[in-house]
């Protein structure tokens, strides 16, 4: 069996988009989807395998773009086409920016006003409603965690940022399917890979009371320590790609517990404009400067960590994740992702008010925030 209900129905195994898609389409009642995908996954022959899965005579919409983030102009165009041509569902195909784009437009498509009236405060956020239409999730990269999470973001045409989570934006279905990655390109392989384990970590470490959740993030971050770095040597490594994968759902699944300040900062420096910043690669940098931020408040958190990743009992976590990030080939300054100190000043405000502070387990405030990326330049 390859079906797991946790939050959301999740297919995952080998080869199995094909069953799943078969099977879900229909008990959705999806006729006419809109594909949002990137060009990245059209060139390696992944939206024809996806394309080819569909049943006769089904004919879809496909969007091939390449957003670097979800913004409200391509929604909105997405939106338009999405109506126009008689849509009824989604299929998104790609990495967490796809993913959450098409998240966005089901609100669009479903919802009235501007994307701008749902911003957080005031109760507003009361106002998404379960009517969206459905969205498949096809993950074609193991990290975001986007296609079991109701959290997205989107570039506002004011140049703001909105952040929205709710349980109508979870996809309604999850297909994993860990050949999807096969193709991945190894800086992406390390970038989306400590995204995950970012997750499984920050959210291990959260103030948030939920043990389920912890017992995943544990598990994920044993798969991540474990893994990890095969699958960036070795990127045709099936066994490395399904745990990554593995890894990325953990996190995932126990983001309903929590965030931290990573990805406070992550969130706050990637909503910068003029920069193109990784997000997995921003967290891999940020990670070991938190870490040892909250280490006076985590009590035992740092030791069970240790353990799953198989390290020496006395180890510096710290360290030890600095050095990860080194072996993966990825930069450990903010410096190398040519951000300055104008940049940490104008991101400093918004780190401390953005949502995945609020369940760091140390208070983390403006002048905290500024001092830790200073750190990391």
């Amino acid at each position: 069996m390859s079906l797991i209900s946790y939050l959301t129905r999740i297919h995952f195994a080998d080869g199995v988009v094909e069953e799943a898609l078969a099977a879900e389409l229909g008990q959705l009642g999806i006729d006419r989807p809109l594909i949002v995908t990137d060009k990245g996954v059209a060139a390696a022959g992944l939206l024809e395998r996806v394309e080819d899965a569909l049943p006769a005579p089904m004919t879809p919409v496909v969007f091939e773009g390449s957003p670097t983030k979800p913004s409200e102009a391509v929604a909105v165009t997405l939106a338009e086409l999405y109506q126009d041509r008689a849509c009824d569902g989604l299929i998104a195909l790609g990495g967490g920016t796809i993913i959450d784009l098409a998240k966005i437009v089901a609100l669009l498509v479903s919802h009235h006003g501007p994307l701008g009236a749902f911003a957080a405060g005031g109760g507003r956020l009361g106002l998404i409603r379960d009517v969206l239409p459905p969205v498949i999730a096809i993950p074609t990269t193991a990290g975001s965690g986007a296609e079991a999470v109701g959290g997205t973001g989107v570039a506002l045409a004011n140049g703001q940022t909105l952040r929205l989570n709710s349980p109508y934006l979870i996809p309604k279905v999850a297909i994993c399917d860990p050949t999807l990655t096969l193709s991945l390109p190894r800086a992406l392989t390390a970038g989306t890979g400590m995204d995950a384990l970012t997750h499984c970590i920050e959210t291990f470490v959260a103030t948030a009371y939920n043990p389920p959740a912890d017992g995943i993030a544990l598990d994920g971050i044993a798969r991540a320590a474990r893994y990890l770095e095969r699958a960036v040597q070795d990127g045709r490594d099936l066994t490395a790609r399904r745990e990554m994968m593995a890894a990325a759902l953990d996190g995932a699944l126990a983001l309903q517990k929590g965030l931290g300040g990573v990805h406070a900062i992550s969130h706050a420096l990637g909503a910068l404009e003029g920069y193109q910043l990784h997000h997995g690669t921003l967290n891999a940098v940020l990670l070991p400067y938190m870490l040892d931020y909250n280490a006076p408040a985590v009590g035992d958190r740092y030791a069970a960590i240790r353990r799953a990743m198989g390290l020496r009992r006395r180890a510096d976590l710290a360290d030890g994740l600095l050095r990860l990030t080194r072996r993966l080939g990825l930069p450990t300054s903010l410096g190398e992702l040519g951000i300055d100190l104008a940049a940490v000043e104008r991101a400093a405000p918004q780190a401390e008010h953005d949502p995945a502070s609020r369940t760091n387990p140390r208070r983390v405030r403006r002048d905290d925030y500024v001092a830790l990326m200073r750190a990391a330049l």
